[in-house]
């Protein structure tokens, strides 16, 4: 068995994972899929990272095995997640890349966003959610908090990728973070070929059992314990 530490986007709540979360549980695995403090003016990177931490070590039952996936935004919280509970597998899914001490403000500038941003328009549903089901994309506005940029501007604590194994996977048809944009990305910044699956920039909502596949591979593929199925819990 491992433990999925599941880190979600900008703007967001742990509830964008719960499809894949039912599918790690139904296969033998524990999951964390916490809140982040989004809408907390007072809130940085550092704290991103404390409510994680503080998620995971709150659980003493849980898996030692730590696999951290992150989402969109939650690519700067998870290598400083990573860092702090010695993770075993860090898994990018349609995630920003962040360079050591950059800040997320200025992180779109110097990825040169702009060489490969997606040229259309659209309501937040259309951009972000395409592919969901629309009873479900309307939920997952529903719960979205607002996403406070009060600290933005800071650097991120992050001095160095950390020494864990890492994986990309990005999403053919994302209109947030195009296939092209995080293929340059992940191959200036951590040297790393990208994964790609089709689908919007939220496929936990969109491809949820394709996704869980693709993380319980990258798990296997560490060694990890390959856990047995469970019932559901009705």
């Amino acid at each position: 068995m491992a433990t999925f530490v599941l880190i979600h986007g900008a703007g967001d709540v742990g509830w964008y994972w719960h499809l894949v979360e039912a599918e790690l549980r139904a296969r033998g695995h524990d999951v964390v899929a916490p809140d982040l403090p989004c809408d907390d003016d007072a809130a940085g990177l550092v704290e991103y990272a404390d409510a994680v931490v503080a998620a995971v070590t709150a659980r003493p039952d849980l898996q030692p095995d730590l696999v951290v996936v992150a989402q969109s935004f939650g690519g700067f919280t998870a290598p400083l997640v990573c860092e702090r509970l010695q993770a075993r597998l860090l898994v990018l899914v349609a995630a920003m890349i962040p360079a050591p001490g950059e800040a997320p403000a200025e992180h779109t500038e110097n990825t040169r966003y702009a060489d490969d941003a997606w040229g259309g328009y659209g309501d937040e549903i259309e951009v972000f959610y395409p592919d969901v089901p629309r009873a479900l994309a309307l939920e997952a506005v529903r719960r979205a908090p607002r996403q406070s940029e009060a600290r933005m501007g800071e650097p991120s604590p992050l001095r160095a990728w950390p020494d864990v194994p890492t994986r990309v996977l990005l999403c053919r048809d994302d209109r947030v973070l195009p296939a092209r944009y995080l293929r340059r990305v992940a191959r200036e910044r951590l040297g790393i070929t990208p994964d790609e699956i089709d689908g919007g920039h939220t496929p936990a909502l969109s491809r949820p059992r394709e996704l869980a596949d693709r993380l319980l591979a990258y798990a296997a593929e560490q060694g990890l314990a390959v856990a047995e199925p469970r019932p559901v819990q009705p």
